[in-house]
This record gives structure tokens, C-alpha cells and sequence, in this order.
């Protein structure tokens, strides 16, 4: 801004002197230099009441800009950390236009990986971490926020007021049960994930406010045993659900997002299998009923859900057809 408004007020001078003056391009070159300049050289040429109107108002407009230039300037070239204030604005700004996103505290080995697979998967999410070296490695990726996830600050800076999701992906139990309390104060309908190490910690969390508690542990002992007692059922089940090119075998569509102006009251009704290929495999009703494998007849209810299995091509022809985000 500062460079573009010292060119600007250059410009001015050039053109006005030449075109309006008739002075020849070098005079108003000379005249505009020493005039925004304020040097105080004679003029070049006799200068009429216009004329000297015009200089007025050029040095009066040319001292504020380039004393506010000469300051931009100079703080840049001086400033020791200019590059780390520019980039932490540029993320300020990015995280304040964020909406729907999720918020993943820490990013230790469950935060990164859950970074990974929301960006695989498209989804925009803010990563709250204190280890700085961390995020500077990781920092052109994806966007981060420095500072503690108990810090109600930080949480706001994260942009939590608007979020939709946040994942406590920290270490400790007790750091986790501090983050959904304070996450859940500030936005009373964050979905929220919390991680947990100890048996005893998953009914905390959820009194807390956590929507939903994992145990890394138990479910990669469950995933190894299972894959002893059905490794091919497995192996299936983890290239379905696996995604890492950003395309997906599985969907979850909410019903009115298909019916739209249709008159479809069961899943025959739907025909998703001829017109997009994919299978719908569940049906979620709005008390949050599972049912697996539902049958043709199956009456579909208002706020209700329907996973859909298919290849990626087919997942994205859904899309396509129904316009679904």
C-alpha cells in the first residue's frame, strides 16, 4: 500500500505537469520530485495561479504519503520478525473466515493423523498446538494456532464460536477433559471427539460434554484381532473406508438432500442403483436407529440418514446428480 501510493502520487505529478502545464516529460519529472520531495529548488518554468494551486495540493497530499510511506518501510526492513507477523496475519484472516470447520487439539500422533485425513477428505479444520518447532515444520500445510487448547483465548482465536467439530487429540486425559469443558461452554453445540487413554476417563468425558470418546489403544487391538479372525473381511472394510486421494467408497446423505422436489416416500422409490450406480448399505432414522441392509420398502422419514456404498466415480455422480456438498 505504502509503494502504491508513493507511485500514485508520482504519477499525479507527471501527468499534471505534462498534460495540464505543458511542461515537456523531464521538467515534470524535475518539477514532481522536487515538489513531493520538498527540497525547495526553483521552478523550471513560471508557475500560473492553476498551476500553483496544483503544487499546494500536491505537497500537502505528498508529505502524508510519504512520511507514511518512509514509516512502512522502514519498519520492514528493520523489523526482525516482519515474515512471522505478515504470516500469523495471513492466518488470522483465514481462520477468521472459516465457518463449519473443526478444531483439533493437538497435533501429536492422533491430531496429525486426523489432519491428514480431514484434508484428504476436504473439510476445513484449525490445529491448536503449543510445541513451536512443530508448527513450524508442519505450518505451510495446514493452519495452526500456538498456544494452549485449556486457554479459553486460544479456543476463541481457533474460531470455536463458529465451529462444528473439535477433536481433543492431546495426550493427557485430564488436558482433554479441561478442553471439552471449556469448548462446550463456548459453543453449546460443538460435536465434540475426545480422545482418552484411560478406561475410567470415557464416562468423564462424556459428563464433561464429549459427543464422542475413542481409545486409540483398544480400537488398534480390536483392528489386530480382528484381522487374525477375518483378515479378509478387514483388509476389505479398511480400502472402503481409507481415504487418501481425496475421493471416498462410502457417503453419508441426509434424506432431504436426495428427495429434494421428488416424491419418494421408500428406498425403491430412490433407485439410487440405476441412477448412479452406488447401493445404499444403512439407514440412520432420526432417533439415530441404525438399520443395516434396509429392504426396498423401507419408509424414509423426514431428518433421516441413508449410507450409500460405491466406487469413487459413483460416489461422485451422486453428488453431482443431487448437488450435494
Amino acid at each position: 500500500m505504502a509503494i502504491f501510493l508513493l507511485v500514485s502520487v508520482m504519477f499525479i505529478g507527471l501527468f499534471g505537469y505534462h498534460f495540464i502545464y505543458d511542461f515537456d516529460w523531464l521538467d515534470a519529472f524535475y518539477m514532481t520530485i522536487i515538489t513531493i520531495t520538498t527540497v525547495g529548488f526553483n521552478e523550471v518554468h513560471p508557475l500560473g495561479d492553476s498551476a500553483k494551486i496544483f503544487t499546494v495540493l500536491l505537497i500537502i497530499t505528498s508529505v502524508f504519503i510519504i512520511g507514511f510511506a518512509i514509516a512502512v518501510i522502514t519498519e520492514y526492513i528493520l523489523g526482525k520478525n516482519t515474515l512471522q507477523i505478515l504470516k500469523k496475519k495471513r492466518v488470522k484472516n483465514k481462520i477468521k473466515a472459516l465457518t463449519g470447520h473443526t478444531i483439533i487439539c493437538g497435533f501429536g500422533r492422533n491430531g496429525s493423523q486426523a489432519a491428514i485425513s480431514l484434508a484428504n477428505y476436504e473439510r476445513s479444520f484449525v490445529v491448536i498446538e503449543q510445541d513451536k518447532s512443530v508448527i513450524e515444520k508442519f505450518e505451510e500445510d495446514f493452519l495452526f494456532v500456538e498456544g494452549d487448547a485449556n486457554d479459553d483465548m486460544v479456543l476463541m482465536q481457533a474460531g470455536i464460536e463458529k465451529a462444528n467439530y473439535l477433536i481433543a487429540a492431546l495426550p493427557e486425559d485430564t488436558d482433554n477433559l479441561f478442553v471439552v469443558l471449556s469448548a462446550k461452554q463456548l459453543n453449546q453445540k460443538l460435536f465434540i471427539i475426545s480422545r482418552a487413554s484411560q478406561i475410567n476417563s470415557q464416562k468423564k468425558l462424556r459428563l464433561a460434554g464429549a459427543d464422542k470418546v475413542i481409545m486409540p489403544d483398544k480400537v488398534g487391538g480390536d483392528h489386530m484381532a480382528a484381522l487374525v479372525v477375518n483378515p479378509d473381511l478387514i483388509d476389505f472394510m479398511d480400502r472402503i473406508s481409507n481415504v487418501t486421494d481425496g475421493t471416498a467408497n462410502l457417503e453419508v446423505v441426509e434424506i432431504e438432500e436426495l428427495i429434494g422436489n421428488m416424491d419418494c416416500s421408500s428406498i425403491n422409490d430412490l433407485d439410487l442403483r440405476k441412477r448412479t450406480g452406488c447401493t445404499i448399505i444403512g439407514y440412520i432414522s432420526p432417533n439415530g436407529k441404525y438399520v443395516i441392509n434396509p429392504g426396498p420398502d423401507l419408509k424414509l422419514e423426514s431428518k433421516s440418514k441413508v449410507i450409500v456404498l460405491g466406487n469413487p466415480e459413483q460416489i461422485k455422480n451422486l453428488n453431482q446428480m443431487f448437488k450435494i456438498e
